[in-house]
C-alpha cells in the first residue's frame, strides 16, 4: 500500500483505513506489521540461506531474520518504512521488486508475507519477476488467504480523515488457488501449511 496516508501512519500521525470500492472501511492492520504475530514463527523457520523480504513494511521480518544470523534484505516502497526497518537493526533498502534489486539470482529465499502476493495487482506478474531473483533451487515463502476464498483482484485507496489516497490495485490469492498460480509461472507448490489461522505456500521453480 503505497501514498502518503501509509507514510503518515508509519509516523504515527494519525489513524489509517483501507476503503473497498463498494465503500467498505477497514483499519490499517499497522500493529500486525509492527511487531510478531502468530503464525510468524513458522514461516521464519523456513527461510534458508539469503532471504530478500519483499514489501518488508517496517521490518518485523526482516530485523527477526537478522537477529537470527541470516543474511537477510528488506525492500519496501516507502521510505518511512525503510527507516522504522534499519532503526530496529534490520538491513533494508527502498526499492520497487519490479525494479533493481540487489542480489538478483543469488536469493535463496524470497519473502511475500502479510499478503504482498497483492502487490501490483497482478500476482502472475509478481511471482515470475520473484521468481527470477532467486538462485538456483531457492524457493519462495507466500502468505496467502484461506481456502475457498478464491482468486480476485481489486481496488483499495488509504483514508484518514477527510484526506483520502489514489486507487491502486491489490491481488489476493488463496490457499487452493495457489497451484494454478504457480503452474501460470512454470514453478511448483512443495508445501502448504496453515499456523495461528493464517496459510502459507512454498514454492521451487
Amino acid at each position: 500500500m503505497i501514498g502518503e496516508l501509509y507514510e503518515e501512519a508509519l509516523r504515527g500521525r494519525g489513524p489509517v483505513e483501507i476503503e473497498h470500492a463498494d465503500g467498505r472501511r477497514r483499519p490499517l492492520p499497522l500493529q500486525d506489521w509492527l511487531s510478531a504475530r502468530p503464525g510468524d514463527g513458522g514461516l521464519l523457520d523456513r527461510c534458508r540461506g539469503a532471504t530478500l523480504d519483499v514489501g518488508s513494511g517496517p521490518g518485523r521480518l526482516t530485523v527477526a531474520l537478522a537477529r537470527r544470523g541470516l543474511p537477510v534484505l528488506g525492500i519496501d516502497l516507502a521510505p518511512a518504512a525503510v527507516a522504522l526497518t534499519t532503526a530496529a537493526g534490520g538491513p533494508a533498502l527502498c526499492r520497487d521488486v519490479f525494479g533493481r534489486v540487489p542480489g538478483t539470482g543469488r536469493w535463496r529465499t524470497v519473502l511475500l508475507a502479510d499478503g504482498n502476493i497483492g502487490i501490483g495487482g497482478d500476482p502472475t506478474a509478481l511471482l515470475r519477476r520473484v521468481l527470477a531473483l532467486l538462485a538456483p533451487g531457492g524457493r519462495v515463502l507466500i502468505e496467502v488467504g484461506p481456502p475457498g476464498t478464491g482468486a480476485r483482484v481489486e481496488p483499495l485507496r488509504l483514508r484518514s480523515g477527510p484526506s483520502v489516497g489514489e486507487w491502486f490495485p491489490w491481488a489476493h490469492v488463496s490457499a487452493d488457488a495457489a497451484a494454478a498460480l504457480a503452474a501460470a509461472c512454470a514453478a511448483t507448490v512443495t508445501e502448504l501449511w496453515e499456523e495461528a489461522g493464517r496459510w502459507f505456500v512454498a514454492l521451487h521453480s
